[in-house]
């Protein structure tokens, strides 16, 4: 068995003993679970989850983002630690998603 037969084979067990794997962290669409994500980094889903559920009702698209601008990002997100840098990766990855991808998440 070569080393492509057995990750196939791998992945065939690990998708028959966990089907449907949750997300654990809360998000509308593809675009806030890129964002949840990029929080998520030395934070945890619990405390991700807490901020999000302020922010997501009303900003959830990358336009949104880039709206608001680094600034009032960092304030929305303060309470995670690195707020500063991951205030300024959302902002820029949505200011990317916009400009080359009309806003949405590639697949």
């Amino acid at each position: 068995m070569n080393e492509d037969e057995r990750a196939k084979l791998i992945l065939k067990i690990l998708n028959r003993i966990y089907p449907k794997t949750p997300i654990p962290l809360k998000h509308t669409n593809n675009f806030t679970l890129l964002v949840s994500v990029l929080l998520s980094a030395q934070c945890t889903d619990l405390n991700v989850n807490n901020v999000t559920k302020n922010i997501y009702p009303k900003y959830n698209q990358p336009k949104h983002f880039v709206k608001l601008g680094r600034k009032k990002i960092e304030k929305l997100i303060k309470s995670i630690g690195l707020f500063r840098v991951k205030a300024k990766s959302i902002y820029l990855m949505s200011k990317l998603l916009l400009e080359r991808y009309e806003g949405k998440v590639p697949k």
